[in-house]
């Protein structure tokens, strides 16, 4: 009976599948048992309706869900080599500050505390050492 409505066998399953769990789910509303048949088919038919109706996803959604996802991971890799290179224009000890300050999140004073030098020094050669990043890194 499902056949009847569906476009294909597999819609043609789940129509049916779930025409049965409704008719057993509601077989007590079955008032004769000699018009079983009529009564299975107007479920098969509802619910056939009730298939078609609900909204379903657009295919090309997703492909292209899938395709920013990757165009996304290239350009964060390519972002993170930029990145590693402009860190390689920076000396030992401000990629030092630079790691205490935002891989470890380790306050100024903190940081100044760690390394034993004066909280000012920390601040001037934070704001040299992200002014020199910024020239090194060209996104």
């Amino acid at each position: 009976m499902a056949y009847r409505y569906a476009s294909n066998p597999s819609e043609a399953e789940d129509i049916a599948q779930e025409a049965l769990l409704r008719a057993w789910r509601r077989r007590s509303t079955l008032r004769d048992r000699g018009s079983r048949k009529q009564w299975l088919a107007t479920i098969v038919r509802n619910e056939a309706f009730r298939h078609y109706s609900r909204p379903r996803p657009d295919p090309t959604d997703e492909v292209e869900q899938i395709e920013s996802g990757e165009e996304e991971l290239v350009v964060s890799t390519v972002d993170r080599a930029d990145m590693q290179a402009a860190l390689e224009h920076l000396s030992e000890r401000e990629r030092v500050l630079l790691a205490l300050r935002y891989e470890e999140d380790m306050t100024q004073p903190a940081i100044a505390r760690r390394l034993g030098i004066p909280e000012g020094t920390v601040k001037v050669q934070l704001h040299r050492a992200r002014k020199k990043l910024r020239r090194a890194y060209i996104p």
